[in-house]
């Protein structure tokens, strides 16, 4: 048996008070900070103004963190949904003391998309900087204002031809593609092929290059889905939204790794197509839309405008890398969504799928040579097409979700939002008002028809956002879509596999499914030239 030291039982029994008058002392302070903690928050502006608000329970100095917190990817986007349909108005959370208003009506959209003032992104956007740094998409104030107008001659009508070539040549490509498909009638896992057909387009149009001649395509593409998954892991936990967090985590160090390789194949083709540019364009004062064609003798990349601007001195490398990998980023996936689901759309309307092949057939009738490519003006003929298009943009935007931060403090009807409120837009929810779209869950696209269109505000529908900071490349999209749409269309009937019943969605930047979308295609029997 251990013998116990003389004094031992005195000894330790002299310690117990004084160790547990310490812990008493620490755990009053905490309680002491937790409770002026929310005193201040109940104090606030932002609390004050969100009693104006219908919201969920709101517990003291977590606020509604634990709505938010251990959610999976599905009942992450689901959460926003049941809100949406419980209050039916702009509702209120609150995190960490601040507040989040959620819109999902045209009234509030509006005034916050509207202005002029509230064109700051919400912090969501911050994730982004690490990949993109500070472009187009996530700068604000003065450096926005000034990239905006280096790039908006990028996307000036008269330069759509030249993508065109570019979205035809793809098109075809991709109809070989499906042709095999459609040979061993096997259904189609949509996902794969349209983001490759996608992020084929944006490489050439942005870049000058085609992705699949250059030895590291598939490293590229891969690397371009692991960058989307470590983001969407980062915005699932906002643990990881401090730099601190996350690099201690050990998944900044993977990212960067990750990002690396792809920031130095971008930084490589801006050195390519730097020396062309020098080489072919004449008159670097005179360099405009107006001239593109006459100054470079191969074809426009949107690189080139930025070149341009580099050599007025207007950017610098950095600034273009940024707009560059904004254009890669936001320029694939987001138009590789709408081409799934207006596929899952028409298999499962035929009457529709029906219209929009005999529009096809009588755009292309009144052209001397019906076999010949479509021109620019050819696709503005598809009447039709473009109501499909916006009913499905409608149904399922590619982008569900924005955010701003309101930099000053604003009236939002009678009702005062203080500044540094954080302000989403819940497009998907906004696109299902009942008020506006009745039985919302229907796909008709004669909802897009004028007289139905001049009834209803034009911020109830914003796919591609609206007001100032509306998405630069909404012509290009469309035409993208266009393109690739009657290229299907004139070779394929489009059936169904994937039920819109068994959709479910999960979170993410941009709207994705858990499963894929699966398709059938079936050759025509007198297959058309696209």
């Amino acid at each position: 048996m251990f013998s116990v030291p003389a004094g031992w039982e005195r000894s330790v029994s002299s310690q117990i008070p004084v160790k547990m008058d310490a812990i008493s002392a620490v755990l009053l302070l905490a309680v002491f900070l937790l409770v002026a903690l929310e005193v201040r928050v109940q104090r606030s502006k932002a609390y004050r103004a969100g009693k104006k608000y219908p919201g969920p329970r709101a517990f003291p100095v977590l606020g509604n963190a634990h709505n938010l917190l251990f959610n999976d990817q599905q009942r992450t986007f689901q959460l926003p949904r049941t809100w949406a349909k419980r209050y039916g108005d702009t509702y209120r959370i609150l995190v960490r003391g601040l507040l989040n208003l959620n819109a999902i009506q045209a009234k509030d959209v509006e005034p916050l998309l509207s202005s002029p003032k509230l064109i700051d992104k919400g912090v969501i956007y911050t994730l982004l900087h690490i990949f993109l740094g500070i472009g187009l998409l996530n700068s604000t104030g003065p450096k926005w204002q000034h990239r905006r107008r280096i790039l908006t001659p990028a996307f000036h009508f008269n330069i759509l031809p030249s993508f065109l070539l570019t979205f035809q040549e793809e098109s075809r490509r991709l109809i070989a593609q499906l042709g095999q498909f459609a040979d061993k009638g096997t259904p189609v896992a949509l996902q794969p092929v349209a983001t490759k057909f996608t992020l084929n387009t944006i490489c050439e149009t942005a870049m000058g290059v085609k992705l699949d001649s250059m030895t590291m395509a598939n490293e590229y593409r891969s690397r371009i889905e692991g960058i989307g998954t470590m983001l969407l892991q980062r915005l699932m936990n906002p643990w990881l939204f401090e730099e601190f967090t996350y690099k201690l985590s050990g998944l900044q160090a993977k990212f960067i790794k990750l990002l690396q390789p792809v920031h130095a194949f971008t930084r490589s083709i801006i050195q390519q197509r730097r020396e062309l540019f020098h080489q072919n364009v004449r008159n670097l004062g005179d360099f405009s839309e107006e001239n593109i064609y006459t100054n470079i003798k191969q074809r426009y990349a949107m690189l080139d405008t930025l070149l341009a601007a580099e050599a007025k001195e207007q950017i610098d490398e950095d600034g273009i890398r940024e707009e560059v990998d904004t254009f890669m980023f936001e320029g694939h996936d987001t138009t590789s969504a709408a081409i799934i689901f207006t596929l899952l759309l028409i298999a499962h309307s035929p009457e529709v799928q029906q219209r929009l092949y005999e529009e096809l057939q009588e755009v292309a009738a009144q052209r001397t040579d019906p076999d010949e490519e479509f021109t620019q003006r050819d696709y503005s003929e598809l009447k039709y097409m473009d109501l499909v298009l916006k009913e499905s943009l409608r149904l399922y935007p590619p982008v569900p979700f924005i955010s701003r931060n309101i930099s000053e403090d604003t009236w939002f009807g009678d009702r005062l939002v203080p500044k540094d409120t954080l302000f989403n837009v819940h497009i998907f929810d906004l696109h299902r008002d009942p008020a506006v779209f009745p039985e919302p869950e229907r796909f008709d696209p004669d909802r897009f028809l004028p007289e139905n269109v001049e009834r209803r505000s034009p911020y109830a529908y914003v796919p591609f956002s609206a007001g100032p900071r509306n998405c630069i490349g909404q012509r290009f999209a469309i035409l993208e879509l266009k393109t690739v749409l009657a290229a299907i269309l004139r070779h394929f009937r489009v059936l169904p596999v994937t039920t819109r019943e068994e959709i479910v969605f999960v979170a993410d930047l941009i709207l994705r499914t858990r499963d894929p979308i699966m398709v059938k295609f079936e050759h025509r029997l007198e297959p058309d030239s696209s």
